[in-house]
């Protein structure tokens, strides 16, 4: 962990602690005189947004590096997609018949993470959205091989806690979406898609989206179950239709298998990112 630069100054904790001593009087229980950095109040008002959100990107960026995490394997996917041994539970028949990618995932995030323990943990360390499903899995499957994962949660209704297989240290919470998006995406070497709903769909194409427009380095970026994929998606309509070209198609790839998915990251070339959309 980074050592804490000394300075003469007195550090803010000693007066946050200092503060709660003072004598209860109408002054001292005024919001007013409470220190900025200590008031929830204040910190959620609305002309604060900037201040929040700069906040969002600092504190997961700095405990990852205090890790040490220097590089990740971005697991992306279904909340309601349910282990095999529960999917008599599922809510309909295709939750059921997708149960089998709970295992795939689970097994792709073992051996990443054993490869990653290789190069000391730091590189292409798993990191999810911290919920169940598929998100689940992924993290499991890292436990089971010994590693840390990451979980990127964020505050949502009707979930009530992260998964239990998270690294603890690195189990992080978020109030706006976009700075959680940018820390999928900052340490990225690789993209895995899985099936899912809006939301795996929404951070899907928005990594694809940069990709084409050359604002991201072209990762390996893979699609779990090319039926389910075709089938939600019409890909070569859009081509055809010219929305996209004809070489966007091959911005990613598709993948069955934990082992066919390792096997295309380990060969996959590096390129620089595009520097020209074609097409237009």
């Amino acid at each position: 962990m980074t050592e804490t630069a000394r300075h003469p100054l007195r550090h803010a904790g000693a007066d946050r602690s200092k503060a709660k001593e003072v004598p209860d009087t109408p002054q001292t229980r005024s919001s007013a005189y409470h220190l900025a950095f200590t008031d929830d109040d204040f910190l959620c008002r609305e002309e604060l947004r900037p201040v929040r959100l700069q906040l969002e990107l600092m504190k997961p960026t700095l405990m990852l590096d205090e890790q040490g995490i220097k590089s990740t394997i971005v697991l992306f996917g279904g909340a309601r997609i349910p282990a095999p041994a529960k999917k008599d539970n599922a809510r309909t028949r295709t939750l059921a018949d997708l149960s089998h990618f709970y295992d795939v995932a689970q097994e792709f995030a073992h051996q990443m993470t054993r490869k990653s323990m290789d190069d000391n943990g730091q590189e292409n360390v798993i990191v999810t959205g911290g919920g169940p499903g598929v998100m689940e899995a992924g993290n499991r499957g890292a436990m089971e091989a010994g590693g840390k994962s990451i979980g990127l949660n964020i505050v949502l209704p009707h979930e009530q806690a992260p998964n239990e297989y998270v690294t603890p240290e690195l189990c992080f919470n978020f109030h706006y979406f976009a700075i959680r998006k940018m820390h999928f995406l900052m340490r990225a070497r690789a993209i895995c898609v899985f099936p899912g709903g809006f939301g795996t769909m929404d951070e899907m194409f928005e990594a694809l989206t940069l990709i084409q427009t050359g604002r991201m380095e072209r990762v390996p970026f893979l699609l779990f179950g090319r039926a389910f994929w075709e089938k939600i998606i019409n890909w070569d309509a859009l081509a055809d239709a010219g929305t996209i070209s004809a070489q966007d198609l091959d911005l990613f790839r598709f993948v069955e298998t934990a082992d066919e998915a390792v096997k295309v990251i380990d060969n996959w070339e590096t390129t620089l990112p595009r520097d020209s959309i074609p097409g237009r």
